[in-house]
């Protein structure tokens, strides 16, 4: 079973090169992040005409999540239970599901835009919503996992120059603390392999050249439990899919399991 997560920054403007991915990597369940529409405006139709079904919790703004399967999607819950809201409402940034026999969450955490900023402290409040909402899966028997963009470089090894993000979010002690504690839930980091460079990053700011310099990040991640990371044979970012005209500036995070 191959199983993936994506942030790909508009489904809209990604459409061809999805669409074009999913029949060539033979993934079963894309998790997907930044969908940038509506669910009105999300393109189910193109995805079943592959074989896929699709589950989507959006608003049109700057988030949305999917789950695109082509092995099942059963018990969907849209949004996290429990989660903090941001201007009042609750952001469309959770969706999860059963496929096949893997329970599955799209997850697209909070920016953080600035320590001292508002949207900081919700970033924490919604990681630890988000604890509380996978425990009892996490701990479980049956293979689970959280993919998505996290929004955290889990450690310095995960950020192309850690000087560079002092006194910045996504490396701040706070954030990797909440990360620790969803991880004492009974996940652990899948760690994909890279296809090139030492270090798997799986984002390369649009700005600056910085997919050729690889200045990248690892802020995409797959926590699993002990029945999904046991079943783990490989795992890769497919960073083929930043290079280009098109791109997000995401890659594809893949993982085969054999269940």
């Amino acid at each position: 079973m191959r199983i993936a997560t994506w942030n790909v920054n508009s489904i809209t403007a990604r459409l061809p090169r999805l669409l074009a991915w999913l029949e060539s990597s033979g993934t079963d369940v894309l998790c997907v992040q930044e969908t940038k529409c509506t669910e009105e405006q999300f393109p189910s139709d193109e995805l079943r005409e592959l074989g896929y079904e699709s589950a989507v919790h959006a608003d049109g703004r700057w988030n949305g999540v999917a789950l695109v399967s082509r092995v099942g999607l059963d018990d969907v819950v849209r949004g996290l239970p429990g989660g903090p809201e941001y201007a009042g409402a609750q952001e469309p940034r959770a969706v999860s599901a059963t496929c096949g026999p893997v329970r599955l969450w799209s997850v697209y955490v909070p920016n953080g835009r600035e320590i001292t900023h508002d949207h900081y402290a919700y970033k924490l409040k919604w990681l630890g919503a988000l604890k509380d909402a996978v425990a009892a899966d996490a701990a479980g028997s049956r293979p689970f996992a959280v993919l998505g963009d996290f929004n955290i470089a889990p450690t310095d090894d995960d950020v192309w120059d850690r000087a560079v993000f002092e006194g910045s979010t996504h490396v701040t002690e706070p954030e990797r603390a909440a990360l620790a504690a969803l991880r004492e839930t009974g996940l652990s980091d899948v760690v994909p392999r890279p296809l090139k460079y030492a270090h798997p990053f799986t984002y390369w700011d649009y700005r600056q050249l910085g997919f050729p310099k690889n200045r990248g990040m690892r802020i995409d991640l797959v926590y699993g439990n002990g029945a999904f990371a046991g079943a783990v044979k490989d795992g890769y970012v497919d960073r083929e899919e930043r290079k280009g005209k098109g791109a997000s500036d995401h890659a594809p995070v893949v993982v085969d399991l054999e269940l």
